[in-house]
């Protein structure tokens, strides 16, 4: 994929995102159609699939190439790293989507032979754009956001956004190690929205986004993002994600991340 593909991409995968939030906005207080997937608390709404669809059928139109790995089944049953492959969630933080009308996000990652290109995540009902092209750093909207490693930072300075999940006993991590961390930082945060945590880091709104468990349409945009600002993203054990695999990820400002990683994560995995 040359420079000018890329762009000419990127020029219009932020377009179309767009007018799929303007999409999701007229119809926000329309009735819901909700039902639930692998468990009560995993909700789907007929949102999530007309928003994908709406993806679907415009890569489908002009990317035909083109592969889609998607939450909600409109994408591609084989699908590996030698392909250009769009990595969509089509509302991320679909529980706040019901309950809230907000704090949720469109999320769409595009890799090229395993490499991330383009990332975007969208806050729809803030009308705020958050965009990455490989190379060219990450954006809010029109202003490009400030390197992470600008700023220095310590671990008592910090907020961490993670699920209240992991305070009590689960199958992933000792809860008293995260019962400490609490302790130790300034603040803790939980928004429900894993795209939007990612882009919270990569403005500097939030130092650091911790989660056991997450998808790779959850993982994929914020990857692109976070990194393009100099940040730091791994799993729990400090690992490199595999873009295509459920993973844990430690999302956060250059300065902390190997701290918490070593100091709190890796040693108290289950």
């Amino acid at each position: 994929m040359d420079k000018i593909e890329r762009e000419i991409l990127f020029n219009r995968i932020r377009a179309w995102v767009l007018d799929a939030g303007a999409i999701i906005r007229e119809k926000i207080h329309d009735p819901r159609t909700i039902s639930t997937k692998s468990n009560p608390k995993d909700l789907v709404t007929e949102m999530d699939r007309a928003v994908e669809f709406f993806f679907a059928k415009k890569i489908k139109t002009f990317y035909r190439d083109h592969l889609l790995l998607g939450e909600e089944g409109f994408g591609d049953s084989d699908i590996n790293h030698t392909d250009t492959v769009w990595i969509i969630d089509p509302i991320d933080g679909t529980m706040n989507f019901v309950h809230q009308k907000q704090n949720f996000a469109i999320s769409i990652g595009i890799y090229h032979q395993g490499v991330g290109e383009i990332g975007i995540i969208y806050d729809v009902m803030n009308n705020n754009l958050y965009s990455a092209l490989r190379g060219n750093g990450a954006f809010k909207n029109d202003r490009k956001l400030p390197p992470l490693y600008h700023t220095k930072l310590t671990l008592n300075e910090s907020i961490v956004c993670f699920s209240h999940r992991w305070l009590m006993k689960n199958k992933y991590i000792d809860e008293t190690v995260m019962q400490q961390l609490v302790h130790d930082v300034r603040g803790v945060r939980s928004y429900g929205s894993a795209a939007l945590d990612f882009a919270r880091v990569a403005e500097g709104a939030l130092d650091a986004y911790i989660t056991m468990q997450l998808e790779p349409w959850d993982i994929a945009a914020g990857k692109i993002i976070v990194e393009e600002v100099g940040g730091i993203f791994t799993d729990i054990r400090g690992k490199q994600i595999g873009i295509l695999e459920r993973s844990s990820v430690v999302s956060a400002h250059p300065d902390i991340h190997e701290k918490l990683v070593q100091k709190y994560l890796k040693g108290a995995v289950k």
